[in-house]
């Protein structure tokens, strides 16, 4: 059993349900992150290459074989060019689009040339064509669609601008398909059982051989070829919007939100990248009602910066928000202890918090010493009349010291002293449905026992059921309160970005105040902080252009520190 599965949720009567769901949408916009076209792109050129190139789209041959030696063979034209003038960009253009049109016939026919070389036909002769692997069960190209990107268009709320890098090579986005393949068996911290990723595929011609091989784009910046150095080129949107259209998270966000309990097990630390020792970890926790996915265009940007990429690796924390954030904060502790040992000795870790996820943040870098239980309780943890295991989790939630690992943290948006809406109309009733008893009674009479011995609150009030987020967001919260008081453990620097949607106003709480339009400037606001920015957002100020810009500031002033 899950520490978090201690906190479950009662299921609500249908109506309210309804009205929780109508709520929940209202957090943020029910509008598709992200939706996808598919179709090959159009491609003239005049070139020897481009000729060949057109035939074979005009005029493809009946065997899939063939199609792919007449593309191997405007590949091979376009290299002989190169090696000649290694700055002739349309000979570049038409070696990438060649290598593309390889891969769309391969998954169009079901080819597996990883498997066993293909024999390819051509206007110049047969080619024997292979794709390299290296070797690991959990890379098998078996278990992938690998697609071309450029036969990608999307749109979408969180898909802007397409942030490329031009180089050789054909971008490509590596999806994960076959039933019952589970990458988290191989590697636990891998970004989950769905996987998304780019690379770049390029070919490489010894005689007839023509042998495919993949580059990540994020761990190699250039690439021999022809007698040439060449920068790798990349596309860093698809992988992410393929993701976004095809798994659609943000139903997933609203059920995990408004049904905790269903989703107790699925809070983890992940890595959206394979493990590189030398780059340092940027850690993104989401806020309330979100998921990983809403970093996608921070995420984009930060890796279509050559420096941010050459140092930095991203991981990300999810976890269902329904639950109170102090015990979020305490699984990913736990969890940190986990991959600090997975990857022993990696580089110490920034963390960038938005909302919510900024309050777990704010955890990272503090000692609570007993102030927090205190608030709490009237006798210390070994006293606590119920069962060991919940004892440790109301333990580990309360009590809790600061995560050396930690260099820098950066907020956004965060609700450090909580948000007036959590006292709402709005608030009110998510708190009363998203919070409940847990399924089992044994564990229930336990929590209950363990609640009841709390003290009053600060309005003097008992509490009368298990807490939630939106609870936990309160302003007069025991927990918010006691942790503004606690100053974040010293050597650690922090920013923060705050939103006021452009409208300014006061920043105490004399109105106007000044807001995001879901947390107000009072409650973000942390003195100490070695920079603050304002920018023109709403809420969702992880996503601003200026704040996403004021980042990557932070970001690279910070390898001057590191």
């Amino acid at each position: 059993m899950t520490d978090s599965s201690l906190f479950m949720n009662m299921k609500a009567p249908l109506c309210f349900r309804i009205v929780l769901l109508g709520l929940a949408l209202a957090v943020s916009s029910c509008a598709n992150y992200s939706s996808v076209s598919e179709k090959r792109p159009k491609f003239r050129a005049v070139t020897p290459a481009g000729r060949i190139i057109t035939r074979a789209l005009d005029h493809p041959a009946k065997q899939p074989e063939a199609q792919i030696g007449s593309f191997i063979d405007a590949a091979a034209t376009a290299t002989a060019i190169l090696e000649k003038n290694p700055d002739d960009q349309q000979a570049r253009k038409d070696y990438n689009f060649a290598v593309g049109r390889i891969f769309e016939v391969i998954h169009t026919a079901g080819l597996q040339p990883w498997k066993a070389p293909l024999i390819c036909p051509s206007a110049s002769g047969n080619w024997s064509f292979s794709v390299a692997t290296d070797g690991k069960p959990e890379h098998n190209p078996s278990y992938f669609r690998i697609l071309p990107a450029d036969r990608y268009q999307f749109r979408g709320k969180l898909v802007h601008e397409r942030t490329m890098k031009d180089g050789l090579g054909s971008p490509m986005v590596i999806a994960s398909v076959r039933a019952g393949f589970d990458p988290t068996k191989y590697d636990p911290f891998i970004q989950g059982k769905s996987v998304y990723y780019g690379v770049t595929e390029v070919l490489q011609f010894k005689g007839r051989n023509c042998i495919a091989a993949y580059i990540d784009p994020l761990a190699t910046e250039t690439v021999n070829f022809a007698g040439h150095t060449y920068p790798v080129a990349a596309d860093f949107t698809a992988p992410l919007a393929l993701a976004l259209a095809e798994l659609a998270p943000r139903k997933t966000e609203i059920q995990r939100l408004v049904h905790p309990e269903e989703f107790a097990a699925s809070a983890r630390l992940a890595r959206l990248q394979p493990y590189d020792p030398r780059k340092i970890p940027i850690l993104c926790i989401h806020g309330l009602g979100d998921s990983q996915a809403t970093w996608a265009p921070l995420i984009e940007s930060l890796r279509g910066d050559a420096t941010i990429r050459q140092n930095y690796q991203i991981w990300f924390y999810s976890y269902p928000t329904g639950y109170p954030y102090p015990l979020m904060a305490a699984v990913l502790r736990k969890q940190m202890d986990a991959i600090n040992a997975y990857h022993a000795g990696h580089k110490k870790i920034v963390v960038i918090g938005h909302s919510m996820g900024g309050m777990i943040a704010r955890t990272l870098i503090t000692d609570s010493g007993m102030k927090i239980w205190n608030a709490y309780y009237d006798m210390p943890p070994d006293k606590l009349p119920v069962t060991p295991e919940t004892r440790k989790v109301f333990a580990s939630a309360f009590i809790f010291q600061h995560r050396p690992e930690i260099s820098r943290v950066i907020y956004a948006s965060a609700s450090h002293r909580g948000a007036d809406k959590a006292t709402g109309v709005g608030g009110k009733l998510l708190a009363g449905f998203i919070g409940g008893n847990p399924t089992a009674p044994e564990l229930a009479g336990d929590q209950a026992k363990a609640i009841s011995l709390m003290k009053p609150d600060y309005s003097g009030d008992h509490l009368k059921r298990i807490p939630n987020s939106i609870d936990a967001l309160k302003p007069g919260n025991r927990f918010v309160i006691t942790m503004d008081t606690i100053p974040p453990t010293p050597g650690v620097p922090y920013n923060s970005i705050i939103g006021d949607r452009g409208k300014g106003g006061n920043l105490n709480r004399t109105p106007p105040v000044s807001t995001d339009g879901v947390v107000p400037y009072w409650s973000s606001h942390l003195d100490g902080a070695e920079s603050e920015l304002i920018v023109p957002s709403g809420h969702w100020s992880n996503q601003n252009p200026q704040a996403i810009a004021e980042v990557k500031r932070i970001l690279i002033k910070h390898l001057g520190k590191k």
